[in-house]
């Protein structure tokens, strides 16, 4: 079995990866897909926590621009987050994997209540963990999110699955010969205003030392060859 360099991780999505080739809303092909490597990251042995945003339905920060009150557009967004959560959970199952949706505001008729001991043992028995719900708290990001139950979780790293096979000094979609880094420093991130993630969670990674990797979820079998520390990413560490 190829040794793993990150064992246990928290896999941040954007809402935007599920859309597929619809546009909007959840490509259920495209969720099997992704479902297919995660599974073959548990089968290496990785122990996978999901976070995924709800872009897709729902943007909080769009909402409050269209004159929706801030701190309800976002409660609205965090809703989306727990229905992509329960679409991804419906594809892994059909992955023969063993799941648990936790969300941080409390519907239990559909998933269970996030509790930190109780996601912990998830974990140790080797069942992959979707946090939906964000922080339950308006005003943070997913990616803050991401970074608390990355932290919570005691993860070895935190990796976000993005359209992009790494950070680049700009966007490589409007610049194609932009440089991409293979390594750079929380500091730089924060320094160059690197738009991968916001600053808070950068800010929350660093401070309790979890590298991020960013890499392309769009390219197949990204998924397990990062975990094993190959591939094109891009590693964000002291």
């Amino acid at each position: 079995m190829p040794q793993l360099r990150f064992s246990r991780v928290l896999v941040k999505l954007s809402g935007e990866v599920l859309v597929g080739s619809q546009g909007y809303g959840i490509d259920l092909t495209m969720a099997s897909r992704i479902a297919s490597e995660v599974k073959d990251a548990v089968d290496l042995g990785a122990e996978i926590a999901l976070v995924i945003g709800g872009g897709n339905i729902f943007r909080g920060v769009s909402g409050a621009a269209a004159g929706l009150d801030r701190a309800r557009a976002d409660y609205m967004g965090m809703l989306a987050t727990v229905l992509n959560a329960l679409a991804m959970q419906g594809a892994l199952d059909r992955q023969g994997l063993d799941t648990r949706v936790m969300s941080a505001i409390p519907m239990p008729s559909i998933c269970e209540p996030f509790q930190r001991d109780a996601a912990l043992d998830h974990l140790r028995h080797g069942r992959v963990v979707l946090f939906a719900a964000g922080t339950g708290n308006p005003f943070f990001t997913t990616d803050t999110a991401a970074a608390l139950r990355a932290v919570e979780m005691n993860c070895n790293a935190m990796l976000k699955g993005t359209s992009v096979d790494g950070i680049y000094e700009a966007d490589p979609k409007t610049t194609p010969d932009a440089r991409r880094f293979d390594v750079l420093s929380y500091q730089d991130v924060l320094a160059r205003n690197l738009k991968v993630m916001d600053t808070a969670s950068i800010a929350l990674a660093r401070d309790n030392r979890i590298p991020v990797i960013v890499f392309s979820i769009r390219t197949e079998g990204a998924l397990p060859e990062v975990l094993k520390g190959q591939g094109r990413f891009t590693i964000v560490r002291d």
